[in-house]
């Protein structure tokens, strides 16, 4: 029986290493929001403030730890057997969880799910007890530790109201002293940012950083023989006066020197963010499989069996060794460097705080109409209650200055230094506040929030933009309830299926496990592939005219290939009145279209991009987004009719009309294939010409077919939804081929000139 135990312990340190790499991916977001979102620093600085942060900060994670052994249950209420069981549940579940949201690129809550799997799994667990016994449910508190695990939740929810209204506040006040032209701002001013805020930051390290280590209750001559803990606690404020006048005169020197103290703020800020998750967080991933390394250890010194060897122990202050701290810190950074995931978790949210336009991820939905048009009417009740003036003034202070220079969408920060800084401080003083509490607080809640609360103070939620990011924060809110109850079921669902067939259920469960999380990588690397070669193809970003007309023909080369392609996939499902590849088209042609409105959303950018001799590209670059649009609705109008009427079970395509498809479909690969030569040719007019030679014959062959299905219509065809689709599809292929051509024409004429 002890090797079963030996042999879930080792399991569970697996699922350790393995919680640790999705949780990296899921919590970078965290620290990486601001840095990378003001794009002050290359990517690999960043990447080396945030790893440092977090091997300083899983060395001082050990305090936390107890939050796994104690923090939701009462252990002594149950045996060993029981609690290992329990601890199996809760990291099945964790990894399975925050694999799914990372796949999916939304940024969820660790401490929220922990949290609630071990409720979850402990909550089964005791009702399994209680079934047992001569107990009733009413005794469940004997097993919850109900008025700890109340705490930690009412924190975690309070947390997101009071991060989104303080940052929100804090940014509004910041914006009207400093505006947006906060760098030409007195040097005594900005200084006294960078004392604040790098105070802020320092108090926040010290108490994040210093006090969660062994260290901190070592005793020091140099403070009279005081701990660093009992020294700061006795002398909290001073620490925080002095801290402030050294940081604030260091300001003085920074900008003496020409330094930029907002850069300065942005990489300390992500150094202690860093830290703080890794502080905080750590316990989420490897909190659990060293509370069950330590149970199976004291259990097998006991000499007592599994089902009779009481917890009790765990309610102990115990110190988690610190190589353990060391190897998760090592894979979290290790994982921080290679995870495409975390990239995908960090896009949503700089998505949602983007200051100028992005193409929207989240479709607009009831709840985030209402919230738009509720607080727009109640922001002009307030703007009729202030005087003219003083919104003039405070307008002023928000009034944006547009980027300069080479500007594109891919070297746009998503906000100014300013709001980055701000984001950093203010998630740091929060949590190292709840943190000195011993609060689990949910670092992903607090800084998302805070950068959300930022965003909206700093106007970046306008009115082209606000009912978008709205829907997206309510999107992402909601993945946290999500999470929550997802966990505390699942959870409860999987210690009940351990506690029935013990280690056959773990087996089978565990083989589940590698086969999904397996699966969602395998698509995620794919789908990483084609995304990254569709965004390098579809970029046009020259500022002369030439290199416009070049990128032009790459794009529109890249548009012919994927239409033909989602054509051809149209013509297979109706032809063999099949379901799949009409789906697959459908979902194609709204990706295509995407991709366009993309470049569409890129066109003010673009045009301010443009060198004075080279204005002209912009009526031509605007003309040619125009056709590309036709052509991408078309095919999306084509597979969404023709998806329908074999979703709706209609009568499917007689034999004679699947053969004139099919030779339209040949005529239509010849058009495409000679249009997709031609641009991959850009000066060969010849080809041009013979594509648009080709146009009369391919109009004459759609046009015969139309008159071809007016007689079967008036002579044999009974269908008329199955004629509905067909005078449609031909019709709609077309207006595909007259965009097509109308794109091929304006190309050829403007080659040609040149």
């Amino acid at each position: 029986m002890d090797s079963i135990y030996l042999f879930i312990v080792i399991l569970l340190s697996l699922l350790a290493i393995g919680d640790l790499i999705v949780g990296v991916s899921n919590d970078a977001v965290n620290f990486l929001n601001s840095a990378i979102g003001s794009k002050v620093f290359s990517f690999r600085k960043i990447m080396i403030f945030a790893s440092v942060g977090i091997l300083f900060g899983a060395l001082s994670s050990s305090g936390m730890m107890e939050v796994a052994r104690k923090g939701i249950f009462n252990p002594g209420a149950f045996f060993f057997d029981e609690i290992i069981f329990i601890f199996m549940a809760v990291m099945m579940t964790d990894i399975l969880l925050l694999d799914f949201f990372n796949t999916i690129g939304l940024p969820t809550s660790t401490t929220v799910s922990i949290v609630f799997e071990l409720l979850g799994a402990a909550v089964v667990m005791a009702i399994i007890k209680i079934a047992k016994s001569d107990q009733l449910l009413s005794d469940l508190s004997t097993y919850i530790n109900t008025e700890k695990a109340t705490q930690i939740i009412l924190g975690i929810l309070l947390s997101v109201f009071i991060a989104f209204s303080i940052g929100a506040l804090v940014q509004w006040i910041s914006r009207i002293i400093y505006t947006f032209n906060f760098e030409k701002k007195p040097s005594w001013l900005n200084s006294l940012f960078g004392g604040v805020a790098l105070a802020a930051i320092f108090n926040f390290i010290l108490i994040k950083g210093i006090k969660g280590t062994p260290y901190s209750n070592m005793e020091l001559e140099l403070l009279n023989s005081q701990t660093i803990n009992s020294f700061i606690e006795g002398n909290l404020l001073s620490v925080q006066i002095i801290s402030f006048i050294l940081w604030f005169f260091f300001s003085v020197l920074i900008n003496f020197i020409k330094w930029d103290i907002y850069k300065i703020i942005i990489g300390v800020g992500t150094f202690a963010l860093a830290l703080a998750f890794a502080g905080n967080d750590l316990v989420n991933f490897i909190g659990v499989p060293i509370a069950a390394f330590q149970s199976y250890k004291a259990w097998l010194g006991s000499g007592v069996s599994a089902e009779s060897f009481s917890m009790i122990q765990l309610t102990q202050k115990v110190q988690t060794p610190t190589i353990f701290l060391f190897v998760s810190g090592t894979i979290m950074i290790i994982t921080l460097w290679l995870s495409s995931k975390a990239k995908k978790v960090v896009k949503t949210s700089l998505d949602l705080s983007n200051q100028y336009g992005t193409r929207e991820r989240f479709k607009p939905n009831f709840i985030s109409r209402i919230l738009v048009r509720i607080f727009i009417n109640l922001n002009e009740i307030i703007k009729n209650a202030i005087p003219e003036k003083t919104q003039l003034v405070l307008n002023n202070s928000f009034k944006q200055i547009n980027p300069k220079g080479n500007i594109n969408a891919s070297n746009i920060p998503e906000f100014d230094k300013l709001r980055a800084s701000i984001n950093l401080v203010v998630a740091s003083v929060l949590i190292s506040f709840a943190t000195s509490l011993k609060l689990p607080l949910s670092t992903t809640y607090v800084t998302f929030m805070v950068a959300m609360g930022t965003s909206l103070a700093d106007r970046a939620w306008s009115s082209d933009s606000a009912v978008y990011r709205v829907s997206g924060v309510l999107n992402v809110i909601g993945g946290w309830f999500l999470t929550a109850f997802s966990a505390f079921i699942v959870g409860g669902i999987i210690v009940y299926l351990l506690n029935i067939g013990g280690v056959q259920v773990i087996a089978v469960i565990m083989f589940i496990i590698l086969l999904i999380i397996g699966k969602n990588y395998v698509n995620h690397r794919k789908e990483n592939k084609s995304v990254r070669e569709e965004e390098i193809a579809l970029i046009v970003e020259s500022n002369s005219f030439q290199g416009v007309i070049d990128q032009s023909g790459s794009t529109i080369e890249l548009v012919l290939k994927k239409s033909y392609k989602v054509y051809k996939l149209i013509i297979l499902g109706l032809s063999t009145n099949d379901l799949e590849p009409l789906e697959k088209a459908k979902k194609n042609s709204k990706k295509l279209q995407n991709s366009i409105e993309d470049l569409k959303g890129n066109l003010f950018y673009f045009i301010r991009n443009l060198e004075e001799s080279s204005l002209p590209a912009s009526t031509f670059y605007i003309e040619l987004l125009g056709y590309l649009h036709d052509l991408s609705e078309d095919l999306t109008y084509l597979a969404k009719i023709s998806y329908d009427h074999l979703n709706n079970n209609h009568r499917k395509l007689t034999f004679s009309q699947i053969k004139d498809l099919l030779l339209i479909e040949e005529s239509v690969n010849k058009i495409f294939k000679e249009g997709k030569e031609a641009f991959n040719s850009i000066q060969n007019q010849k080809e041009f010409e013979e594509v648009l030679f080709e146009k009369n014959n391919s109009f004459g062959l759609i046009e015969s077919k139309i008159n071809t299905q007016i007689e079967r219509t008036r002579s044999e065809e009974t269908s008329p939804k199955n004629t509905t689709l067909y005078f449609n599809f031909l019709i709609r292929t077309k207006d595909l081929i007259t965009h097509k051509y109308e794109l091929v024409e304006k190309y050829y004429g403007v080659v040609k000139k040149l």
